[in-house]
């Protein structure tokens, strides 16, 4: 069996943003926001690219690209919940072997950064991976919508354990805390044992789920990427990515 064959892109989507109602439907440059993400997931070629959302509106837009989608449950604690509905709902004969959980909000996303991040299950050890960036400055890192990851890199190496992720910023440990992307990929068994897993306390406090697994002890591999991916959080980042593409 081809890696193509045994591996999805699978995209969770929902309405209910509350900074950016009706996020994924927004526009850029005539096309919503879960076409670009779908279009670019697409033109990877890494597997099959699922969209899994709540809303009949989204299941609409990537049908009429011929494109595949899911109805998942309203009440998923999180968007790795929500694939993993849409992974068993699509694949019970359990074909597929890992996953991508490419978020809906970055339309920028690029086939590079598909390509590293699932790469990084290469390595047996490997239960997640996950991409970061290095922050501009401190400034840049102390916005609250900047997710942090501590990693501590060898020389000359872009590939690393993380150690924690965090929303706070912290001027001490400013040379490895870094920018986290917001896609992961997991080995199937991975991605079931996470789920199964019970929410923290510190998951439900910074609402981070990859919080979830480093308190598990579940190995979490980063690579690092020149410069973020740019997500859309906010109506400033909204004008910003419409203002690059157009």
């Amino acid at each position: 069996m081809s890696s193509q064959q045994s591996t999805a892109i699978i995209i969770p989507a929902r309405l209910a943003s509350k900074r950016l109602p009706n996020k994924p439907l927004l526009e850029i440059n005539s096309k919503t926001m879960i076409e670009h993400v779908w279009e670019n997931a697409i033109n990877s070629q890494l597997g099959t690219v699922i969209v899994a959302t709540d809303s009949q509106e989204i299941i609409d837009v990537i049908q009429r690209r011929n494109g595949i989608a899911c109805m998942t449950s309203e009440n998923h604690q999180s968007g790795t919940d929500r694939i993993y509905e849409a992974l068993n709902f699509f694949d019970q004969n359990q074909v597929i072997e890992k996953v991508i959980n490419l978020q809906g909000d970055l339309p920028t996303i690029d086939q590079f950064a598909l390509k590293e991040v699932l790469n990084l299950l290469d390595s047996a050890e490997v239960d997640i991976g996950t991409l970061v960036a290095p922050f501009k400055d401190f400034d840049e890192m102390q916005k609250a919508q900047y997710v942090k990851a501590e990693c501590h890199f060898k020389s000359n190496n872009i590939k690393a354990r993380a150690k924690n992720f965090t929303r706070i910023a912290n001027k001490e440990k400013m040379e490895n805390l870094y920018h986290h992307v917001g896609i992961y990929s997991y080995r199937r068994e991975a991605l079931e044992k996470f789920v199964k897993l019970k929410q923290t306390n510190r998951e439900k406090e910074e609402k981070l789920e990859q919080l979830r697994a480093i308190e598990n002890n579940m190995h979490i591999e980063v690579s690092l990427i020149n410069s973020p991916i740019l997500g859309i959080d906010t109506q400033e980042d909204l004008d910003n990515i419409r203002e690059i593409q157009k």
